[in-house]
């Protein structure tokens, strides 16, 4: 039995919603199945309302839920979930979903504009809305903070779901983290909602919220037209001269109609409001100055106050001026982005590339919250290419005293990257360590491999984890475990047996145990690229001297037993092939030239005498290669062990069409 709720005694009323349901279990990435639920549930009895059944209201509200906690970053159905809230049970509920939204999606300049509409549509006491009782936890506060226990939260982070809310509101989460966490019951719901103003201590504004987010966002006009239209409500002139001499100097697409207006209401205004004390008393005392040498000292209070509403004017062009060409500098970037909300579907590799060079300008501006602004605002479009996630994580990381940052930055990633391509999660892993949080570096590597089993890069980094913090015998206990695994296939099993000869080598100066490993399970691991690259390049790096043959017949021992235990392809065995003729010439000796020769003409001669050739064609037997490895096994016996870091490369600016997630 599931859990998404009881769905009544009528099975067909909801045969649509138990349709989509079973789609969205089996396949939980396909969008076009969460849509079909969520267009299901909304239907249910004709349209849902104030009177519909308790039954059609729970599977309504586990759907989007579901929905939400699986792609938080759509912001369009926060605001839609909320409005049928409303609709359904009213404000109260409605504020709820809000303030999930904006938890979850921290930067939509809509979604805050629709949530500060709502307020004002709703309620009546501009305290109320101006202010919002909101406690530490509040997105709006910068102040850093610590999660004490985050173990439990690294779990659900790497499995790609949001981290429990409960930890975040106990363990503070920072402004920016997602905090909206799957609710699996309707009254998990409305405790969890209910915890974020229970928690409350503190009186921040609603639009000072807002505005603290999405403020300096180059197209955040909705929501700054929406607090001008509240303060504009309440009659209040001198709020509404503040606002617009607030935005006048951030740049905006729209800036010029703010600047128009905000010029024409400074004629009106009293002088005290133009400006702040000390700038008013500055403007004066320069023109006395000026008055002095021209010898006007004597003028009218009339003269002194059109000079000094004249000195002002000019000074917001200024202003005005510096704002425009900010602007400017932003629209060339601007005008390129393309898409910049979130999606399922892939990006164009010049949406890409345009994020790339607007993030590029902004860093080095060195405006620390025009880029944090940004960097938000790419991450929504961009969630699943990690490789935005690692640039945020190592800009950030450059920051003064931004650990907490780092690592919310890192959580937030494991989320939404996803689990088939670890690096971004390792990379965690690393900076946990480097903090000295072994016990998170290790809760991160053992949640990935909950779900990626006979994951090599993973338990080689969790070896060396162990390696570096517990000794050379944790590092092999790590491998030896996963060997023994039934979950670990056998090219996985290879690869690790391959690690461990090369930590003896390495790390016990043992070059004997490390050459025992090898030898003992060459019988097992015989079709393994990394297991026979790993045992010569383990014998290539042994000492090697003029006087003694050994290494050398050591170095043509495995390369034989490779070419005769093997079932890899020719391709491969060339490859091997070439390191093999460069040691021949580089470190052979007298005769060494008779083996080059030989391995020569074998592997890449023509068919006519190219043993490999030979030996392929006579192993056919009625159209198939007699123990031939399967396309399936073949691509993991021949695949590489490269780890993320080993990947790490320069965009491809000249690159067209859509861009792979991988």
């Amino acid at each position: 039995m599931n859990d998404y709720g009881q769905f009544g005694s009528s099975d067909e009323e909801f045969v649509h919603v138990r349709k989509f349901q079973a789609e969205v279990e089996s396949d939980p990435d396909n969008f076009e199945s969460w849509e079909g639920l969520i267009k299901a549930s909304e239907s249910l009895e004709g349209g849902l309302g104030r009177n519909s059944s308790p039954q059609a209201l729970a599977t309504f509200r586990e759907s989007y839920d579901r929905f939400l906690a699986k792609f938080p970053l759509l912001f369009g159905y926060w605001k839609k979930y909320a409005e049928l809230e409303f609709n359904i049970a009213g404000t109260e509920s409605a504020e709820m979903v809000y303030e999930r939204g904006t938890a979850a999606v921290t930067h939509s300049v809509d979604l805050w504009a629709d949530y500060c509409r709502f307020k004002m549509d709703t309620t009546h006491n501009p305290g109320i809305v101006r202010g919002i009782r909101r406690g530490r936890h509040s997105l709006g506060a910068r102040q850093p903070t610590h999660i004490r226990e985050p173990h439990a939260s690294v779990f659900d982070a790497c499995h790609g779901r949001l981290f429990d809310a409960s930890a975040c509101l106990f363990h503070s989460c920072p402004s920016y983290a997602c905090r909206m966490a799957p609710r699996r019951t309707l009254a998990r719901n409305r405790l969890l909602a209910t915890s974020f103003l229970a928690l409350e201590s503190l009186s921040l504004f609603l639009f000072e919220r807002a505005a603290a987010l999405v403020g300096i966002d180059f197209m955040s006009h909705p929501f700054w037209d929406r607090y001008l239209e509240y303060e504009e409500r309440q009659e209040a002139p001198d709020r509404i001269f503040a606002l617009l001499a607030r935005i006048i100097r951030i740049p905006l697409h729209q800036f010029n109609r703010y600047y128009d207006r905000f010029r024409t209401m400074a004629h009106t205004r009293p002088i005290p409001e133009l400006a702040s004390a000390e700038l008013l008393a500055r403007f004066r005392s320069d023109l006395d100055v000026e008055a002095a040498a021209r010898g006007t000292s004597e003028r009218t209070e009339l003269e002194r106050e059109r000079e000094l509403r004249n000195k002002v004017d000019q000074y917001y062009y200024e202003v005005h001026t510096t704002t425009q060409n900010e602007t400017s500098k932003r629209w060339t970037f601007e005008s390129e982005l393309g898409r910049q909300y979130f999606h399922v579907t892939q990006l164009d590799h010049t949406q890409l590339n345009s994020w790339r060079k607007y993030l590029d300008f902004e860093e080095k501006e060195g405006g620390y919250d025009r880029v944090v602004n940004l960097y938000e605002r790419c991450l929504a479009a961009c969630a699943l290419y990690d490789e935005l996630w690692f640039r945020y994580s190592r800009w950030m990381s450059a920051q003064q005293g931004k650990e907490e940052e780092v690592r919310h930055i890192y959580m937030r990633a494991a989320f939404f990257v996803s689990i088939s391509r670890p690096g971004i999660r390792l990379q965690w892993a690393y900076f946990e360590e480097s903090q000295g949080r072994i016990g998170v570096a290790e809760e991160v590597h053992n949640a990935i491999l909950t779900k990626l089993p006979d994951c090599i890069e993973v338990i080689v980094s969790w070896a060396h984890l162990k390696r570096r913090q517990d000794g050379l015998e944790a590092a092999i206990t790590v491998l030896k475990d996963h060997i023994d695994a039934p979950t670990v296939d056998l090219f996985t099993k290879a690869a690790l047996v391959a690690e461990w000869a090369t930590i003896l080598s390495k790390f016990a100066s043992s070059a004997d145990q490390a050459r025992a490993v090898f030898v003992k399970n060459a019988q097992w691991y015989g079709d393994s690229r990394t297991f026979w690259e790993k045992w010569f390049q383990f014998e290539l790096e042994q000492p090697t001297s003029m006087e003694s043959a050994d290494a050398g017949q050591r170095v043509k021992h495995v390369f034989d037993e490779f070419r005769s235990k093997s079932r890899l392809s020719t391709a491969v065995k060339k490859d091997l092939a070439r390191i093999y003729l460069d040691f021949l010439v580089r470190v052979g000796g007298k005769d060494s030239m008779q083996e080059y020769v030989q391995v020569d003409r074998e592997l890449f001669g023509p068919p006519s005498l190219s043993t490999e050739s030979m030996n392929q064609l006579a192993a056919k037997e009625n159209g198939t290669a007699a123990g031939e490895l399967d396309e399936a096994s073949k691509s993991k016996a021949e695949s590489r062990l490269i780890f993320f870091y080993e990947n790490h490369s320069e965009p491809d600016p000249t690159a067209h069409g859509p861009a792979d997630f991988h």
